[in-house]
């Protein structure tokens, strides 16, 4: 389990930005910062930003009406890591962020023949950014979802960079990356490639 082990990976990192594109975004920014990390340890990987698909509210996998959700979460059944990038608002994840989250609360009630989640066996990772402190909360609030529905998480699988109090810089702003949080951003990397490989080679077990 290291950077040369062939086994392939694939990774999508989901951006809950509530800006669509072409706006700049801080979220993608780092979600890309980490996808470009993934690939140092042999993991490719695509970048969603959630504000440009139709994503309905709701708890199935499929709302019907030209749902975009079906097709993206195709996108994560196919992956063996998922990163969940977000700002943080009023101290929370955004709604986009919790959106999603309620949407693969679905996969709660999907499982395969041997009564296992089909998230089982992939390893997700959190990315946030915003003006005030409460990355840690954030993180937490996330992590304790993505768990929820049947995915992994390594050890400092969480990368954030977080403003002075009362202040205008974005992440996307800055001049250059700070050291913490690329050096943050590289544990994440090293560990959530090292886990989703494991549990590529050894699944857990049959339910029961």
């Amino acid at each position: 389990m290291n950077p040369t082990d062939p086994t392939p990976l694939r990774a999508v990192a989901l951006v809950c930005t509530l800006s669509p594109s072409p706006a700049r975004s801080s979220s993608q920014l780092l979600a890309e910062q980490v996808v470009a990390a993934l690939g140092k340890h042999g993991v490719s990987g695509e970048v969603t930003r959630i504000a440009d698909h139709d994503v309905k509210a709701g708890v199935e996998v499929d709302m019907g009406d030209g749902d975009a959700w079906p097709e993206i979460r195709s996108t994560v059944l196919d992956c063996d890591i998922l990163i969940l990038a977000t700002p943080i608002w009023l101290g929370h994840p955004s709604s986009v962020a919790q959106r999603v989250l309620e949407r693969l609360d679905a996969e709660l009630s999907e499982t395969d023949d041997e009564g296992r989640m089909l998230t089982y066996g992939k390893v997700a990772a959190v990315c946030v950014v915003g003006n005030e402190d409460g990355a840690h909360k954030v993180g937490a609030d996330l992590f304790q979802g993505l768990n929820d529905v049947g995915f992994s998480l390594a050890p400092n699988a969480v990368t954030y960079w977080v403003g002075e109090a009362m202040q205008g810089t974005d992440y996307q702003d800055l001049d250059e990356t700070p050291e913490q949080t690329a050096a943050t951003t590289a544990t994440l990397a090293a560990n959530t490639a090292h886990l989703a490989r494991a549990l590529k080679a050894a699944p857990y077990p049959a339910a029961g």
